[in-house]
């Protein structure tokens, strides 16, 4: 073959800074688009093999990964379809013209031809951001004489013969001087362990085999057993606690999707973690930030999603106003509120027994989705101060007859500390109301949400007010007390309690005598406000509360025969800071100075 010299048929002299600089922003997604397209050249020669249009042995298909630091080169070889002189013309100097894209509709409607990763277009250029200049030795399968290609990233390129014995492709990259952190073992290595793991050939550096070809996604569920699933997972997260259970997700029409989705554990202070979905294209890893594909309330499950219909490189603004991405995301929704439905009729024990890790999907799911309530409301459990379980039907008909106010709306009392608002807890169940926990950082936004979705029913945190105020059904108490003694008793506790609001009520006799309230909006708006990380609009500034003075109890009756005015000014912030203690806000020196004062009274 004659020396030949050309020029690269391109549109512009300025591709390459192009390439270098917007296509591939990150310049270690060159090794994963060589390796992807030497992945291609293979699944082409199988392909071509099955369908009888290549009769020899197709032999190792390892693809191989080489680093010499003495010549400053990595090296990528195949032993695939590889390409003759014509070839290396036809589809490296035309930019832009996709091989694996021509082969594709040749072959679109044979068997497995989306094996082909391929589509990649302007993906061996990414050779160019790490490399001075890139040489191609190749020999076709058709027994083609052997080529070398040579670029130094101008429009100019040089063909000539080559010698090589074995059909297939070396990739051969001259690392530049800025980029020689590439020549690095360890560094190959762990671009190699983040984009190639599951790519569908083996991949072969420092002399092993770095990847899984076929991870359990590509397989069928009725080939997996629980072990594999478990096992895998271990794969993706070597230091993960075991998952509750898995989704393996398997759609070819209207769009294609394989993956596996695991619910984690998680604890109530629950934060996203470092363990994320990993999104794949063809068993190409393109990315673990899956928002948009995956949905928001979803994106703290663990696993993979693999779908050809996502391109490996993408814009923001391009998944968002995607048609398939928009399904896919619609689709995962179904999956997950399936599987919790499944298991929630299967098996109700080991639901609620999972209940507080799966809780966290299906509150943030009705808070951040309108129509996932839809899908859930069955199986969206409640759980009492006695740790037992309700729907949400069955927790409405376990109630409704004794917290229904005067109003005809179904109070639903909850604790977010049950062991601070203990008391308050104890007041409900001497009339036999039942409480909910509601401690999770979700609950503030949940129970909006519900209150939004259920007809007549309405929330209230155990402490925000007086229990016949919570509930209240029009009933009044007497007050033992003369319109005087009530002024009297509203002065004294004004003088101890600052700018907090002094309410008397007539409660039962057999109530505590003083409570501390904060109204319930209040307390909800603060833990919204919280857990959406706005912090407190105002600051640490004390917000007022109520104080709710029994006016029946006899320790009010007490207060107001004291006649020395020092004693009656003691016995009053005792009261005050014992309906404090309640709350949990008496700390530090209020609280020695409570416990030593009441010692001295006994």
């Amino acid at each position: 073959m004659v020396a030949e010299k050309g020029t690269i048929s391109i549109n512009t002299e300025n591709i390459f800074p192009i390439i270098k600089k917007f296509l591939y922003s990150d310049h270690e997604i060159f090794l994963r688009e060589l390796v992807s397209n030497a992945v291609d050249a293979t699944q082409k020669l199988k392909k071509l093999a099955s369908m009888g249009e290549f009769n020899g042995e197709l032999g190792d298909l390892t693809i191989k990964v080489s680093v010499d630091k003495e010549a400053k080169t990595i090296t990528i070889s195949d032993k695939g379809i590889g390409m003759s002189a014509d070839d290396i013309k036809k589809y490296i100097n035309q930019i832009a013209f996709s091989g694996a894209k021509e082969f594709l509709e040749k072959y679109k409607d044979t068997p497995d031809t989306n094996q082909i990763i391929g589509q990649f277009g302007l993906g061996f250029y990414s050779a160019f951001m790490v490399s001075e200049n890139v040489e191609i030795i190749s020999k076709s399968f058709r027994d083609d004489a052997p080529a070398r290609w040579i670029c130094d990233g101008s429009t100019e390129f040089e063909i000539t013969e080559a010698e090589k014995a074995e059909r297939g492709t070396d990739i051969i990259l001259h690392v530049a001087a800025d980029s020689e952190e590439f020549l690095d073992n360890f560094r190959i290595s762990g671009i190699l362990e983040k984009y190639a793991k599951f790519l569908p050939v083996e991949i072969e550096f420092d002399g092993k085999v770095i990847n899984n070809p076929n991870p359990i996604w590509t397989k069928s569920p009725s080939e997996l057993t629980d072990e594999d699933y478990k096992a895998f997972y271990k794969e993706l997260y070597p230091f993960g606690e075991e998952p509750l259970f898995w989704i393996h997700l398997n759609v070819d029409y209207p769009f294609n999707l394989t993956g596996v989705l695991y619910f984690p554990k998680i604890k109530k202070d629950f934060q996203l973690n470092r363990d994320k979905v990993q999104l794949y294209s063809r068993q190409v890893f393109i990315t673990d930030d899956v928002k948009d594909v995956v949905p928001e309330f979803l994106q703290m499950l663990h696993g993979v999603i693999d779908s050809p219909d996502i391109p490996l490189n993408v814009s923001r603004s391009y998944l968002q106003a995607d048609g398939n991405v928009k399904k896919i995301n619609s689709h995962i929704t179904k999956k997950v509120a399936d599987k919790l439905q499944e298991i929630f009729r299967n098996d109700r024990t080991g639901f609620e027994e999972k209940w507080e890790s799966v809780g966290v999907f299906v509150k943030y799911g009705i808070v951040s989705d309108d129509k996932f309530y839809d899908r859930a409301k069955e199986f969206i459990l409640l759980k009492n101060v006695e740790s037992k379980h309700f729907t949400l039907d069955e927790y409405r008909e376990k109630v409704q007859a004794i917290q229904t106010n005067k109003d005809e709306s179904v109070v639903f009392l909850y604790a977010n500390d049950v062991n601070q608002q203990d008391a308050f807890i104890a007041s409900a169940k001497k009339r036999e109301y039942d409480v909910l926990v509601m401690d999770s950082p979700l609950d503030a936004h949940f129970i909006n949400a519900l209150e939004s979705k259920l007809e007549k029913t309405t929330f209230k945190r155990v402490d925000s007010d007086s229990i016949d105020k919570l509930i209240d059904k029009g009933l009044n108490l007497e007050s033992v007390l003369s319109d005087d003694e009530k002024k009297k008793v509203e002065e004294l506790f004004k003088e101890v309690a600052g700018a907090n609001t002094i309410q008397l009520e007539s409660l039962p006799a057999d109530e505590v005598p003083v409570t501390i309230v904060q109204p319930e909006f209040m307390r909800r708006w603060k833990d919204m406000q919280r857990i959406s990380g706005q912090g407190d609009m105002f600051g640490s500034m004390p917000m007022p509360n109520n104080v709710v003075v029994n006016s029946n109890h006899s320790l009010i009756a007490k207060l107001l025969k004291t006649e020395d005015a020092d004693a009656q000014k003691a016995l009053t912030k005792q009261l005050y800071d014992l309906g404090l203690l309640a709350q949990g806000m008496l700390t530090g020196a209020d609280l020695t100075k409570f416990v030593e004062r009441t010692v001295a009274a006994l």
